[in-house]
């Protein structure tokens, strides 16, 4: 039997979109159907066997379209293996060590009653939409901050907690 994961995120510079389908390739080579849909675009959880949920953060909040996505399909989520990601941090502090999930998304985590959250560093280029972006590129605080080798790793750790496997990466990240 195949297990199905439903990789969904939400975006705005379509950065979370890039670390989404890494996580999704990564499960794909480990034998996963895995599916990446935008959150705004799932109608039901209900085909998955687990869903990997993330967005990016801005002003300590996760995207509209991710908080939606889990107040929707709270009960559904709370009945699969669920992980969530949050991408944000315009600098290293993501690799430094682990960020604890903002008070808006720990509700989340605890509501659908998720396995784990990470927080990968992110990434702002000065084509950024909406005015707070445009802010932060004109204060030089832009950059690429996400690590795609922890980023794998983690991906690896849900596959291998999918297959009943050993973890693939004991040096990957809670």
């Amino acid at each position: 039997m195949t297990i199905k994961v439903l990789v969904a995120y939400a975006t705005k510079n379509r950065s979370t979109a890039e670390i989404a389908r890494t996580i999704t390739e990564v499960l794909r080579e480990q034998g996963l159907d895995a599916e990446m849909r935008l959150a705004r675009d799932v109608g039901e959880v209900h085909a998955y066997d687990a869903v990997v949920l993330g967005s990016p953060l801005y002003e300590g909040q996760w995207h509209k379209d991710a908080r939606r996505f889990a107040e929707r399909h709270r009960e559904a989520l709370a009945e699969r293996p669920v992980w969530l990601f949050s991408s944000g941090p315009l600098d290293e502090s993501a690799d430094e060590g682990d960020l604890p999930p903002v008070p808006a998304v720990r509700r989340i985590l605890i509501s659908v009653q998720a396995e784990e959250h990470v927080t990968f560093g992110g990434c702002l280029t000065d084509d950024a939409q909406g005015w707070m972006a445009r802010m932060v590129v004109k204060a030089g605080k832009a950059g690429d901050f996400r690590d795609y080798e922890q980023i794998s790793a983690w991906a690896l750790r849900i596959g291998s907690t999918l297959l009943g496997e050993p973890a693939a990466d004991p040096g990957g990240r809670t």
